[in-house]
Order: structure tokens, then C-alpha cells, then sequence
């Protein structure tokens, strides 16, 4: 008993131990972003809210956050309807078939970002297209978006009974108002899951939005790469931890609020 309560002892601080790992250049960042100086140190030479006040008010970092925000919502949003559609698909299809879309859906994962982005430069030079009006921006984040909902889904969609959609369909219901009813409900927590991921995926994308960026467009993590490499300030820091700040909040009204709701309505 003992050296089963002194195992758990061990397994707690050592995970304890890997959390704050991970969390110690977020907390660094946070704590940065309050400094007084000019420059950005840590330990802060002073606190001060002097670098949000700036960054509330620099229209160049304002602007990349709306288009983080643009290409992020369409890119999750296209990306949600295809793996929603190859999950069900898939789920539907004889093993080998289910196995290829899986392969097919998953492979921007597997494959380095930097790479996929290359190959897609080159496809829309290649047919005349060109990188204009960020339609290469909003394609590369719609293809590197679409592994984190279709694993969602499909995971979802494993140890799902169809005959309840069959009931449904004896009963009357049409195979659209059948799904509306019936599936769409027991696979929103999955699909609400994997947007989320997504979206974050998405704002967070430097390598595809790097190189698919049409002339004068940005996004916030080629903003702040174009703006370290000039300035050291704790501006950065600051804009940094608003980002921290606004995904901690998505995840907690996920949490909290979307996925119960839609976890009732499933047991329902």
C-alpha cells in the first residue's frame, strides 16, 4: 500500500515537473510583456501596461490579427464541411476504402509544413494562378487544418450504431433531416473539437502563410517575425500574450459551455 501510494507521489511531481517545462517560456513571455523598460528583458525592469497601450494602438499589428482571424475562420470552416463529409464517408466505406481517405486526409500531418507549402507555391505559379487575393493563403490553411477535424470526427463516428439513422429513416425522416436529427448531434463534440484545433493551427501558421502570401497581406506570426527581426521590444510580449490569453478563453467556453451542452443533448 505504501509503495503504491509513494508510486503516485512519484508520477504526480514528475508530471508537475513536465507541465512546468512546458509552461515556463508562456509564463516568461507573460511576465515580459509587463515590463517597464524599453527593451525586452526578463526580469522585467519594472511593471507597466505602457506595451499594451502600444500594441492596442499599432493599426499594423491590429490588421495582421484580423487576417489571422479571416483566413483562420474560412480556412477552419471549409476545412470542417470536407473532413466532416470524408469522416462519414470513410465510416461508411469497406476497410481499404476508409484506410485511403484516412491517408489521404492525415498526410499534411505527416508531411513537414514547410514542404506542403513549396509544393502548393509551386502548383498555383504553375497554372497561372499566383498567390493573388489570398486564395493560395486560405487553400494552404484549409490543407493543414483538415487532418485535425477529420481525426476528430472519425474518432467520433468509432462505435457509432448507423441503426439509429436507419430508425430514423423507417420512421419517415429524410436522409437530410435523418442526419440533422439523429447523427449531427453525436458527432458535434468531434467536430466542435477538431474546428477548435483547427482554427488554432491555422492562426498560429507560419511556414504556409510565409510562403502563400500574396504582397502587402501578413498574418500576426509573420507580423511578429517581421517585427523581431527590427525591434527587441516587450511589445511583442504583449501581443503574444493576448494571443495565450484569447485561445485559453476559446478552450474554456469549449470546456464549459459548447461541449456539455452538446454531450446532453447526445445522452438525450
Amino acid at each position: 500500500m505504501e509503495s503504491s501510494m509513494s508510486g503516485k507521489w512519484v508520477i504526480t511531481v514528475l508530471a508537475w515537473l513536465i507541465y512546468g517545462f512546458l509552461l515556463a517560456p508562456t509564463l516568461v513571455v507573460v511576465i515580459a510583456s509587463f515590463n517597464a523598460g524599453a527593451f525586452l528583458t526578463f526580469p522585467p525592469q519594472g511593471l507597466s501596461f505602457r506595451w499594451y497601450n502600444t500594441f492596442f494602438h499599432n493599426r499594423v499589428f491590429l490588421d495582421a490579427i484580423e487576417t489571422s482571424l479571416y483566413v483562420a475562420l474560412i480556412a477552419t470552416g471549409v476545412s470542417g464541411i470536407i473532413s466532416t463529409m470524408a469522416a462519414l464517408y470513410a465510416a461508411r466505406s469497406t476497410p481499404s476504402v476508409s484506410g485511403a481517405v484516412r491517408l489521404a486526409l492525415t498526410l499534411p500531418l505527416i508531411l513537414p509544413e514547410v514542404l506542403s507549402a513549396i509544393g502548393l507555391l509551386f502548383f498555383f505559379y504553375a497554372t497561372g494562378l499566383g498567390v493573388r487575393y489570398s486564395i493560395a493563403l486560405v487553400f494552404g490553411h484549409v490543407l493543414i487544418t483538415l487532418p485535425f477535424i477529420y481525426i476528430n470526427v472519425s474518432n467520433a463516428l468509432r462505435g457509432f450504431d448507423w441503426s439509429w439513422e436507419m430508425a430514423a429513416r423507417s420512421l419517415g425522416a429524410s436522409p437530410v433531416r435523418a442526419f440533422r436529427r439523429v447523427t449531427f448531434p453525436l458527432i458535434l463534440p468531434g467536430i466542435m473539437n477538431g474546428c477548435l484545433f483547427a482554427f488554432i493551427a491555422s492562426f498560429d501558421s507560419f511556414s504556409t502563410s510565409f510562403l502563400l502570401k500574396d504582397i502587402g497581406t501578413a498574418t500576426l506570426p509573420i507580423q511578429l517575425f517581421d517585427y523581431l527581426r527590427l525591434n527587441f521590444t516587450p511589445e511583442a510580449a504583449a501581443v503574444s500574450t493576448v494571443t495565450v490569453a484569447v485561445t485559453t478563453f476559446l478552450v474554456f467556453v469549449m470546456e464549459k459551455f459548447i461541449l456539455p451542452t452538446s454531450l446532453d443533448e447526445k445522452e438525450k
